[in-house]
């Protein structure tokens, strides 16, 4: 029997989420930190491991007043979190540390005290991928798209789905940033970005943060939240440019970090009740339930546009509202992961009926990064 040896005892986002000018970058991680650490029923004192992406573990320590004995700065894009649930599990088991805080805030709509992100001219995507017009994600991420359209088979109307179908599940959260129904139509009617993706598959733009708290599994009993227990993870790499992916049309890391949670936590897909896969752009859903499994290839468009992932459905799928609807700061993950502890505590906006196993999925970057974490509400497997 397989039994979790690590535990999140404590999960907040930022107290408001959206546009707020009034804060810095890393106030916003503090703002997260000091939510996750109510939440936890702890202090700073007891926290002795820090991990953190987009700001530096060690101006996060310093900004909190912690002596850490345990840091990870791990960046590699949205998913960046996602490696850190990982890392300090292991670090955790080790016995490295034994309260690890991990943090995420980010001025994405407001620019306050947040570093520029332009590629470096001399770095590999500056020197054979900027030069051609790739300027970002929305530039970046159409040449995959279009490849998997063509490819698989997937209609454009059922890219527009994912939208819809994360749109009825933001209207059921008060904190979503979009809250309104939306059609296909609509969808595909709304200002073009860049070909194939409209305004509305585009990730919004805003400002926000969040924080989790990891313990061993013998101490998480002790605290008020229900303890949401660490069943396995997985993370990769691929390629820092989308133009030197080996298969455009599905993720080399994805496969490789879901394949690699499934097998550490012991399950299959018929034993997830919840399922979270980070959702920057439309597509991202797509492949994300074709490279880790849930569908054959070609059928995520159909799966999605069918309502299996919507309200009602047989597998939810980003119940928060996801990047398109809920919020996006810029590094989606934590939020991917706050929503999945949620749902296994049982205090979802959405919530789902009886979840026991929720299975998170994050990109980093332009399918350069992966990392999948498996969180079940119950500690032996």
């Amino acid at each position: 029997m397989k039994s979790a040896a690590v535990a999140i005892v404590g999960a907040a986002e930022t107290t408001e989420l959206g546009k707020i000018p009034g804060m810095s970058q890393i106030q916003l991680h503090a703002d997260a930190a000091l939510n996750a650490l109510q939440d936890a029923g702890l202090t700073l004192s007891d926290i002795d491991g820090v991990a953190t992406a987009g700001e530096s573990p060690t101006a996060v320590a310093h900004y909190l007043g912690i002596a850490p004995n345990w840091v990870d700065g791990t960046a590699v894009g949205g998913c960046s979190f996602m490696l850190h649930v990982r890392h300090a599990t292991a670090a955790i088991e080790a016995g490295l540390c034994h309260t690890v805080l991990i943090t995420h805030g980010e001025s994405g709509r407001s620019n306050v005290g947040r570093a520029g992100r332009a590629a470096a001219p001399a770095s590999l995507s500056g020197q054979f991928e900027a030069p051609y017009g790739g300027m970002g994600p929305t530039t970046s991420f159409t040449l995959p798209v279009l490849r998997f359209l063509k490819d698989t088979g997937t209609s454009i109307e059922q890219l527009a789905s994912v939208v819809v179908s994360q749109r009825q599940w933001a209207m059921k959260n008060p904190r979503a940033t979009l809250q309104t129904p939306i059609t296909i139509d609509e969808v595909l009617s709304d200002r073009v970005i860049a070909y194939p993706f409209t305004k509305s598959m585009c990730c919004l733009v805003t400002d926000g943060g969040g924080a989790l708290i990891l313990t061993t599994a013998e101490r998480a009993v002790d605290f008020p939240q229900k303890p949401v227990y660490l069943l396995g993870s997985g993370e990769s790499t691929e390629t820092p440019m989308i133009s030197q992916m080996r298969d455009v049309t599905s993720s080399r890391a994805f496969r490789m970090s879901g394949a690699r949670a499934f097998e550490s936590a012991g399950i299959t897909h018929s034993d997830v009740d919840h399922l979270m896969i980070y959702d920057a752009f439309a597509h991202l859903p797509l492949y994300g339930l074709e490279d880790l499994g849930f569908c054959t290839r070609g059928q995520a468009g159909a799966m999605i546009a069918s309502g299996e992932t919507s309200p009602g459905g047989s597998l939810p799928l980003n119940t928060n509202g996801g990047g398109l609807s809920y919020m996006h700061s810029g590094m989606y993950g934590m939020y991917a992961l706050q929503e999945s502890v949620r749902q296994v505590r049982g205090s979802a906006a959405a919530q789902i009926k009886d979840v026991n196993i929720s299975v998170c999925h994050g990109v980093g970057g332009m399918f350069a990064a992966s990392g999948t974490i498996v969180m079940s509400g119950s500690r032996f497997r």
